[in-house]
């Protein structure tokens, strides 16, 4: 990838800027802005340099949610005068964004002079904003996308031993790859959330109404596997886990307590069900650890903006991924499509 820092002269120049302000928004208003303020410092950089800029973002699955809350909410947080910055109408409002339409790409292409993709958690996307549209402009990569194959590379080079994985969330057709891969790379990987419940059927447990899996994943072979650890009690609710109990928490703490690189990603239990307990807990715990840290998923990391400081949040860790799915796949894969995009 190119950096943003390689363009020799902006001035004047307008950049078409994807970034990926898809947050969550309740009765009008803007709940979490954590992905706006991480793109705030490539926005900085291409004002400072002359730069006009042109936002690009989607909201929601289907295109119809106004922009409104995260321009406001983007205006109110980063003090830039609305001359320098302007919007583009929610992207997947246009049919062709989720195809990766060339033709769309084009009509893109031609209001700007420069493509930069700061939009990290979008990039596991084949999309026309993602994939397309920097096959028509000198194209770049912004601070944040740096930023994030940076910190997250460190999960297979550069890697500190003892090497902690936790893995939780859902999902575990999305999650296997990842869970098998490592596996091999880290010292210690504990399964939690719902994925931890697959575990236990497989090893004869009765789950109850417990959240599982259609399929049997190779779990049985993946038990054999000493470096895994599993959850030993729970906290259930109508007949269902919806969390890791105490003793599971008090295990994972002697496995924080001696890594030296810990990888996270995925809440342990059903947050939204009053199973946040355990993650919050164990969100503390690694917060206070001295080991280098890294947070990946957007359960979690909307949970680590609910701590209260000084026990937590956000720069208590060495990095806090801004993808959910994006931060899986190029942890999985090594890259992303629109990393791709950028060669």
């Amino acid at each position: 990838m190119r950096s943003i820092k390689q363009i020799k002269n902006l001035k004047g120049k307008t950049v078409l800027l994807r970034v990926d302000f898809n947050v969550p928004i309740k009765g009008g208003k803007v709940e979490d802005d954590f992905r706006i303020i991480k793109a705030l410092p490539t926005i900085n950089f291409l004002i400072k340099k002359g730069a006009k800029i042109i936002l690009i973002t989607h909201l929601g699955k289907d295109g119809t949610a106004s922009l409104q809350p995260v321009i406001k909410r983007f205006f109110a947080i980063s003090k830039i005068a609305p001359g320098k910055v302007t919007f583009f109408e929610n992207i997947r409002k246009f049919p062709g964004e989720m195809k990766n339409d060339p033709a769309l790409a084009k009509k893109l292409s031609a209001l700007g002079d420069i493509y930069v993709n700061d939009a990290f958690s979008v990039s596991h996307r084949e999309h026309t904003s993602v994939v397309a549209l920097p096959k028509y402009l000198p194209s770049y990569a912004g601070f944040q996308l740096e930023e994030e194959v940076e910190n997250l590379s460190h999960a297979f080079k550069k890697t500190k031993h003892p090497f902690l994985f936790i893995l939780g969330g859902a999902k575990f057709s999305t999650k296997m790859p990842l869970l098998k891969k490592y596996l091999k790379l880290a010292d210690y990987v504990f399964v939690g959330g719902a994925l931890a419940n697959d575990f236990l059927k497989a090893k004869g447990y009765d789950v109850g109404k417990s959240l599982v899996g259609e399929d049997s994943y190779g779990i049985r072979e993946l038990l054999k596997n000493k470096k895994l650890i599993l959850p030993v009690d729970f906290v259930k609710k109508d007949g269902a886990i919806i969390d890791i109990g105490k003793n599971s928490i008090k295990d994972l703490e002697s496995y924080i307590k001696k890594a030296k690189f810990i990888l996270w990603n995925g809440p342990l239990g059903r947050y939204e069900d009053g199973g946040a307990e355990a993650t919050k807990k164990i969100l503390k715990l690694v917060a206070g650890s001295k080991a280098e840290t890294i947070i990946g998923g957007g359960d979690t990391v909307a949970l680590i903006s609910k701590m209260n400081p000084p026990a937590g949040g956000e720069k208590k860790f060495s990095f806090v991924s801004t993808g959910g799915g994006a931060t899986l796949d190029f942890l999985a894969n090594g890259t992303l499509p629109g990393i791709k995009a950028q060669g």
